[in-house]
């Protein structure tokens, strides 16, 4: 038998400990959930001589499975023909879950193993060979007495994934790999659609939303692969309502992070593993690795991207050609300022969860940038004097925020300020409820509280005049959110103004919400410093809607994030890139820019 020939070693347990010191310590660059890891690594090794705590580790286990994967041949990529060579990581990992064993009974102490890791990382290839372990050379003894060791009569392994073809990824390589590796062959009898035991009978099932019965089975090993994808939990939970069946059965998920993270039950499986490594849920019974780039990382730096690829530990041709790959995909994404490319790398590559069909319009590196283009108002009003502009009007609910934001265009340079209305008696609520300081904002001259309970159109109609006829600012258009707008309109007009409605679906304002952006990462915008304007900056999501168009929004429809004075400042810009010169009007009059 297999674990009677490779079960022997004394080194497994000093090279778990030296890996996790070294997480622990720094000398190996890691996330924080792979140093808490391995952390609790270390904390179990302590408990065992504790009578209350049941599990020993068993080096001898670890081994096995080690050695197991010796005895597999690479199927894909550079090394194909090749023995699998665990890397450290992977070892670690594989160490826990299957060197952990019951004191007594020798039992499998982890029932459930969660790991998410970023794309490139292997995940298929370790889940085969876990597949083939559990199909042909998966023992149960008691701790350190290999020689005693028992094999489940047909075995049965499990591997779900959303639909067929994610199914037949895992069950496709599994098969390839016994095919071409002999100490498996020998054991299995690996047909076009079944795998079985020779001796033992069995079978390993691929499953997947299409599959009828799927809660007929008795398994050992289950692989839920790519949980993230997974809408519901229906497919994980029916097949392991059969666990109780087996003496140690191991429930094992493997996935990269996600969209829609509040509605995808893999999400609240991530925050479950987040607990246990932080100790604020004990489950001894449950295994957790998160690899993914810390919250305060810059996602730019490539030395990075270790912690969500650890298979860049090793720089072989494989790892290089995953790095080169990546890189590729981080340029391109945020050099074209892509929306869905820059999402689908922090998802995919960088392994970090995003929040439903929203994305933040500035990430970090867009906010640097702006500020990084603020000038003195002093400045900004030396350099727009007497200038032609484009007036962009947000006016929001009466007892919230009202916005107006003038937008100037000198050749390609765009220069962008706005201020805020708020009615007075409600700033005191609102500094609360926001967490900004409005009376300090409305003591420096970017925000004005008016009188009363609510903002008057008029405060707003004067603060365009007297604004533009002090600096000289020569308006060609009143650019405005038609919502609640009419009276206002009217006004405007008859005030001798041009305006224009600026209709708020994408086909209006995709384009220039997307150009904003591109703009200021060309440092083709400055601005006057506006705390209040960054402020609304940076509480601005984008919805993805089809064909790559966006919009933006608040996170919640009654979010206290405001994005009001952007919402201004767009309507501006929409007239004022597709229309920069003066001339092409002809009359005035109330226009309408329509979807």
């Amino acid at each position: 038998m297999l674990v009677k020939k490779r079960a022997m070693s004394n080194n497994v347990l000093d090279e778990l400990l030296k890996y996790a010191n070294n997480v622990i310590n720094g000398n190996i660059l890691a996330c924080e959930w792979e140093r808490l890891a391995c952390i609790r690594f270390k904390n179990d090794l302590n408990k065992q001589n504790d009578s209350t705590f049941p599990f020993i580790f068993d080096e001898t286990r670890a081994q096995l499975i080690f050695d197991f994967f010796k005895l597999c041949q690479q199927v894909r990529g550079p090394y194909t023909n090749h023995p699998i060579l665990l890397q450290d990581w992977q070892r670690f990992d594989l160490g826990n879950i299957f060197g952990w064993v019951h004191k007594n009974t020798g039992r499998r102490r982890f029932k459930i193993v969660y790991i998410r890791i970023a794309r490139g990382n292997a995940k298929s290839t370790l889940m085969s060979g876990i597949a083939l372990f559990g199909m042909c050379a998966d023992p149960l003894y008691k701790p350190n007495k290999p020689e005693e060791a028992i094999f489940e009569s047909m075995p049965e392994v499990q591997c779900c994934a959303v639909d067929r073809s994610q199914a037949d990824r895992v069950w496709g390589d599994a098969r390839e790999i016994a095919l071409q590796s002999p100490e498996i062959a020998k054991r299995l009898k690996v047909k076009e659609h079944t795998i079985k035991n020779i001796k033992r009978g069995g079978s390993f099932l691929k499953l997947s939303k299409e599959t009828k019965n799927k809660d007929s089975g008795a398994p050992c090993i289950i692989i839920v692969d790519e949980y993230h994808a997974h809408p519901t939990s229906k497919i994980k939970d029916t097949i392991a309502s059969g666990k109780g069946k087996r003496a140690q059965c191991l429930e094992f998920i493997i996935t990269t992070a996600g969209d829609d993270a509040e509605n995808k039950p893999c999400k609240k499986e991530d925050d479950i593993v987040k607990k246990i490594l932080k100790n604020e849920i004990e489950d001894d019974s449950y295994y957790g690795m998160i690899r993914e780039l810390d919250v305060d990382d810059d996602i730019h730096d490539s030395k990075n991207w270790v912690k969500s690829n650890p298979i860049f530990r090793t720089m072989d041709d494989y790892g290089t050609s995953v790095f080169d790959q990546m890189k590729t995909e981080h340029d391109l994404a945020f050099n074209t300022n892509d929306p869905s490319k820059i999402r689908e790398w922090m998802i995919k590559r960088a392994n970090l969860w995003q929040i439903s069909s929203e994305e933040k319009y500035f990430q970090q590196h867009h906010m640097d940038k702006w500020k990084s283009l603020a000038i003195d108002k002093k400045d900004f009003l030396k350099q727009t004097k007497g200038k032609e502009c484009w007036v962009g009007v947000d006016l929001a609910k009466c007892i919230d925020l009202t916005a107006v934001a003038f937008v100037f265009r000198q050749d390609d340079i765009f220069y962008v300020t706005a201020h805020g209305f708020m009615p007075s008696n409600t700033a005191t609520r609102h500094e609360q409820t926001d967490r900004v300081p409005y009376k300090t904002w409305t003591q420096q001259d970017w925000c004005t509280l008016t009188p009363g309970d609510v903002t008057d159109d008029k405060f707003i109609e004067q603060h365009i005049t007297k604004t533009a006829e002090q600096n000289g600012w020569k308006i060609q258009e009143v650019c405005y959110d038609p919502y609640n707008a009419r009276q206002f309109s009217n006004n405007m007009t008859n005030a001798g103004y041009t305006c224009v409605e600026v209709r708020q679906g994408v086909l209006t304002l995709s384009e220039p919400i997307k150009r904003f952006r591109e703009c200021v990462l060309q440092k083709k915008i400055l601005h006057d410093g506006n705390p209040l304007f960054t402020w609304c900056l940076s509480n601005a999501y984008e919805i993805i809607k089809e064909n790559d168009n966006v919009l933006l929004t608040k996170k919640n429809k009654d979010d206290s994030q405001r994005i009001d004075l952007l919402a201004a400042t767009i309507d501006a810009f929409t007239r004022a890139f597709v229309l920069p010169k003066s001339n092409v009007y002809e009359t005035r009059g109330m226009l309408s820019l329509l979807d």
